[in-house]
């Protein structure tokens, strides 16, 4: 018993560890048990908004909003997440080769870049946020209802960039705690804010939906200064000085040349979901949509753990490949492998025999619990699948091969399912369940193509 509670000690202490040396159990669980922390608080955040504002007086119309948000803000995360995958696989590979000053410079310039691409995009969801909520099948006094707080969130779009990235540069480079805890630091600010700006509190007033917005947005921004202040000032292994913010050219093509298809790699996802999204609510109304957009936020939560553990095959590969240690970094992946399909086994189960409870937490409606249930039980069935897959995306992307899984994805998304959900909801006229049926048909699909072409072993050969 004191082993394990001393290797759960060394995990959460965040203490220097040469990934390249150490026994690949280890290394796959010193840096996944903080990767999982990190990513279960990530998917609170949406829990948490879902769980307030599902008990406002008009609940429909909130919880459509939060979901539709969530899913064109799922763009940005893209965004975010593609540079945070240059980022990873950059600081990962340099780290490997024991040279933590590039790693630092590579991390100066992701940021610089990812910085000026999203405060653009952040400015056009301020602008057009009404219209954006009707784009996605919002009726227009919901969109009414939901504007301000897509507005702020939209306009949040370079903190949550920050909030991915940098996660990204201390997860490359082994240091998985501090990104953890940026994330926990971020949520309990924005659980004790929820209840005060929604419902109002002495002179604070009640701001309802808005002030869902406002709380993640200000727990969001407490992260990222804990974040900037590791990179900044602490004495960690990376360090950025002012100076390395000056443009170097050939590193920033490096990074466009990884970050490019990581970014075209989730939108990709990210707009097959918002097509789902629209396709439920066009086909089920707007409890099919609040149900669907419930049971989504309940996946993630489960989901984004997984993802958690699955990065940890990412700053594996990139570290060990530093190292030239190529047999290594395969056996850490199918290890990383085992450990994802037993906890998204768990989780399968968990939506089946208990998925009914978790709905009713979030919905007192019974035809909104319905759908929800109905999802959560259909999804599920792909969860095993999908617990593979994710490992074998990061794999890749860990390696700087982002053009894999992106083909991939465009295969498996825009190709199959959805297809394969607009022939079942619109042709079979199975509504809303045609659109659950399509999600882990695909999960399974992308899977097992992604499988095959990690085993063939053409991501070894890539260079970054």
């Amino acid at each position: 018993m004191t082993k394990y509670i001393d290797f759960l000690k060394k995990a959460f202490s965040g203490e220097e560890t040469d990934f390249t040396k150490v026994n690949i159990r280890s290394a796959v669980l010193l840096l996944a048990i903080p990767m999982m922390l990190e990513m279960a608080m990530e998917s609170v955040f949406a829990l948490v908004d879902l769980y307030f504002v599902g008990h406002l007086k008009e609940s429909g119309f909130a919880i459509q909003t939060v979901g539709l948000t969530e899913s064109v803000l799922s763009i940005m995360y893209s965004i975010a997440i593609g540079m945070s995958m240059a980022a990873t696989a950059l600081v990962a590979r340099r780290i490997g080769e024991k040279n933590p000053e590039q790693a630092s410079r590579s991390a100066a310039q992701v940021l610089m870049v990812s910085f000026a691409v999203t405060f653009v995009l952040s400015l056009f969801g301020v602008i057009y946020a009404e219209e954006i909520l009707i784009l996605m099948g919002s009726k227009p006094e919901a969109a009414a209802y939901g504007k301000d707080f897509t507005r702020i969130m939209m306009g949040s779009s370079t903190i949550i960039m920050l909030l991915f990235l940098i996660n990204g540069i201390f997860r490359g480079a082994g240091n998985a705690m501090i990104a953890m805890k940026s994330l926990w630091i971020a949520n309990i600010a924005n659980i004790i804010l929820c209840p005060v700006l929604i419902k109002g509190l002495g002179p604070i007033p009640a701001l309802g939906l808005t002030g869902a917005a406002l709380a993640t947005t200000i727990g969001r921004s407490i992260g990222v200064i804990y974040q900037l202040y590791h990179l900044l000032v602490a004495d960690t292994q990376i360090r950025i000085k002012l100076d390395y913010f000056k443009p170097k050219y050939d590193l920033i093509g490096s990074i466009i040349k990884i970050a490019t298809p990581g970014i075209f790699q989730f939108v990709i996802a990210s707009c097959s979901w918002i097509f789902l999204a629209e396709l439920v609510a066009t086909t089920g109304g707007e409890n099919a949509s609040a149900g669907y957009q419930t049971a989504l936020r309940l996946m993630m939560f489960f989901i984004l753990p997984a993802w958690g553990l699955s990065n940890a095959a990412s700053t594996l590969v990139g570290q060990n490949m530093g190292a030239n240690e190529m047999l290594r970094a395969e056996q850490s992946v199918m290890k990383t492998v085992k450990y994802n399909v037993v906890f998204m086994l768990v989780v399968s189960l968990i939506f089946i025999f208990f998925g009914n409870i978790l709905v009713s937490f979030f919905t007192k409606e019974l035809e909104i619990k319905d759908f929800a249930k109905n999802a959560l039980h259909i999804m599920s069935v792909g969860f095993v699948f999908y617990g593979v897959g994710m490992v074998m995306i990061n794999a890749f992307n860990g390696a700087g091969d982002t053009w894999t899984p992106t083909w991939v994805n465009l295969f498996g998304f825009w190709l199959f399912q959805i297809p394969l959900a607009y022939f079942l909801s619109k042709y079979m006229e199975m509504g809303p369940k045609g659109v659950f049926i399509s999600i882990p048909a695909a999960e399974t699909v992308i899977t097992i193509v992604a499988f095959i072409l990690f085993k063939r072993g053409k991501w070894k050969t890539v260079k970054v």
